[in-house]
């Protein structure tokens, strides 16, 4: 999918944005209002932005991953070099200790990931200090002229960027939990 981002002003005009986007079947899962007024947002009952995506928990706990990964392999060729799994223990000691250094550098590369605003949200931090808001859309490839259809129909909205939308897979799953909860 693919992620646009629009600057505006105006919540009224968001709020008309989103309903025109679902009457042409862009459905809610795909678009999200980011802004420092959630208690606005809130109030126009406009698709917010979620504490959990402000942060960069998910980038952050992949780097982590990684470096766990690259830990964990270290620690196992050493004890390969070393000939230390020709002990009465064999590997286990040391697949276990790979494994809790893997957990621990994903865990702490995730809580570092929370003092941290979203990388893919930095870029707007200014504007957002002088009360804009920044609205984005996640759209296949086969919904881009209805996007861009509604989009000219409201001149206020200021083209701020692009980026990679949210997987498929994803917006799917929110779209069936959201037809469940709706369903109890």
């Amino acid at each position: 999918m693919n992620r646009h981002f629009y600057v505006s002003n105006d919540l009224d005009e968001l709020e008309t944005v989103e309903h025109e986007l679902e009457a042409s079947g862009i459905s809610a899962e795909q678009m999200h209002v980011l802004s420092d007024q959630d208690a606005k947002v809130e109030e126009h009952q406009l698709h917010d932005v979620t504490s959990f995506m402000k942060q960069d928990v998910v980038r952050s706990g992949e780097i982590g991953a990684a470096v766990g990964i690259a830990l964990a392999a270290v620690l196992l060729i050493i004890a390969w070099m070393l000939s230390w799994h020709e002990t009465a223990a064999g590997w286990l000691p040391f697949m276990f200790l790979a494994v809790v250094i893997f957990g621990f550098c994903t865990w702490e590369g995730g809580f570092f990931g929370f003092q941290e605003p979203n990388a893919q949200f930095r870029r707007f931090k200014k504007l957002l200090r002088h009360g804009k808001h920044i609205f984005f859309v996640d759209v296949e490839p086969d919904q881009e002229q209805t996007l861009n259809r509604v989009i000219r129909h409201h001149p206020h909205l200021k083209v701020a960027g692009y980026g990679y939308g949210s997987p498929h897979w994803l917006v799917a799953w929110q779209q069936k939990w959201h037809q469940f909860k709706r369903t109890i």
